[in-house]
């Protein structure tokens, strides 16, 4: 299961459940893949729904990486994402918003 206090997301690629997660070198990753310049700014283009199909590629690959993955973008240009790329654009902007979220005050 997935662990959204440590940032955390599940999706399904060819049947099988990986855990994506933003680590401090996912996203230096993503920031080098998009040539962002900040990560408030793709931020932004998700919270405006300005982001691109590449753009969720991107986060989902540094997601993936981040999770130990070891592929690349390459990689997932056939595969089947179940949910397709609704479901893409979802986990996207959930790692966003997870990689980013002050932890609840108790």
């Amino acid at each position: 299961m997935a662990n959204p206090w440590a940032g955390e997301v599940a999706l399904w690629i060819d049947g099988r459940r990986h855990v994506l997660k933003l680590t401090l070198g996912a996203l230096a990753e993503l920031e080098d893949a998009l040539g962002a310049e900040s990560l408030p700014a793709l931020v932004g283009r998700f919270e405006a729904g300005g982001f691109s199909s590449r753009d969720v590629l991107a986060l989902i690959v540094a997601g993936l990486r981040g999770g130990g993955w070891q592929g690349s973008a390459a990689d997932l240009r056939s595969a089947e994402i179940r949910g397709g790329p609704v479901e893409a654009a979802r986990v996207a902007a959930q790692l966003l918003a997870r990689a980013f979220a002050l932890p609840a005050q108790p």
